[in-house]
């Protein structure tokens, strides 16, 4: 980017449901960032929201609203099927772009938009927040500090319920639809996971999964399993069943490493639990009202160029490349899903 944005007009591209709470608050209460313009294709719905939030403009073509000279600062909030073609149009227009995770439906659209990003000089970010949060932040702090040793190894398990048995396929949320979402469940909300195991111990260099449709409620993987190895020699397991009786439901991060350990839930709000030959410790900690607030101010802090981002799309592009991996055979030869032959590929960028 040739030169910094002094104040960031923002302009939504999909204002839906992750953007009430969630998000699109947040950039109306960040110093130097306001929201100017939304978008949604259903003219009613995007008023609405306008109206609600308090918004000057509102679209429900994504063409306008790219285009609207105010905005200089694009948040795309759509389904994953059109992150990429949504955050191409937006960057070769010359705005930078912060794009709702995961980034793309697989890594290939991703590569794209990175070259996209580096061909025009259009800053991309991706929204993971949790790189943002204090109890993920202070899971970093412990490991980098060695409250438990040298880290060994990580497990993740994540076990719900099933939202979709007993109902009419038509009912089902976007997100068990790989079509739109890239893949099901695993792709949501794993994403999160392994992209705050990427910021913890930098990039995997070796993955491995094996992805089942046990249950037959939607076309989607709904269990899945792998094991992964970070560049710095750390072992990672992980379990992903979204099909499972509620008394199963489990959500924990486990760090294990030579003198202790730390577990922390990913979605439930809970407690960060370090381990040590000392005893437990627990830390609890509060989350802003809006959840991505904390990096939308620092996305608005690296556009105005006062710091660097801590999701950048070739962080977030990792987290895409080891989804497609651990998937990569049960969507081999799925006529359903359409998908180019280096869709689920190597989970190394190059």
């Amino acid at each position: 980017m040739n030169s910094k944005l002094e104040t960031v007009n923002w302009g939504i591209i999909g204002c839906g449901d992750v953007t009430e709470v969630k998000s699109g608050p947040a950039f109306q209460k960040t110093e130097h960032s306001k929201l100017v313009a939304v978008m949604r294709r259903n003219k009613e719905k995007a008023a609405d929201y306008a109206r609600r939030h308090g918004v000057p403009k509102w679209y429900h073509s994504a063409d306008d609203l790219i285009n609207d000279p105010e905005v200089n600062a694009i948040y795309i909030a759509t389904p994953p099927d059109t992150h990429a073609s949504y955050a191409i149009q937006a960057m070769r227009a010359g705005k930078p772009v912060y794009v709702e995770k995961p980034m793309a439906m697989n890594y290939s659209e991703c590569r794209k938009m990175i070259h996209v990003s580096k061909e025009t000089g259009m800053p991309l970010f991706v929204a993971y927040y949790r790189r943002t949060l204090p109890a993920f932040l202070k899971v970093k702090e412990l490991v980098e500090s060695g409250a438990i040793g040298i880290p060994l190894s990580v497990s993740v398990t994540l076990i719900k319920s099933a939202a979709e048995k007993g109902k009419d396929p038509e009912e089902h949320n976007w997100r068990v639809n790989p079509e739109v979402a890239g893949g099901g469940h695993f792709f949501d909300l794993a994403s999160h996971q392994l992209d705050f195991l990427d910021f913890v111990f930098g990039p995997v260099n070796e993955v491995h999964g094996i992805a089942y449709n046990q249950a037959g409620y939607y076309e989607a993987e709904d269990t899945v399993t792998g094991t992964f190895a970070f560049e710095n020699g750390v072992a990672g397991t992980g379990l992903w069943c979204f099909v499972a009786d509620e008394s199963a439901e489990k959500d924990d991060i486990e760090i294990i490493g030579t003198q202790g350990k730390i577990n922390l839930p990913c979605f439930i709000h809970g407690d960060l639990r370090l381990t040590t030959a000392k005893g437990a410790i627990n830390f609890s900690f509060q989350n802003p009202e809006n959840i991505s607030h904390n990096l939308v101010k620092n996305v608005v802090s690296s556009l105005r160029g006062e710091e660097e981002c801590v999701s950048t799309a070739e962080t977030a592009a990792r987290t895409n490349a080891v989804l497609d991996e651990m998937v990569k055979e049960y969507y081999k030869n799925k006529d359903f899903l359409q998908k180019s032959t280096n869709h689920k590929g190597s989970c190394r960028l190059d």
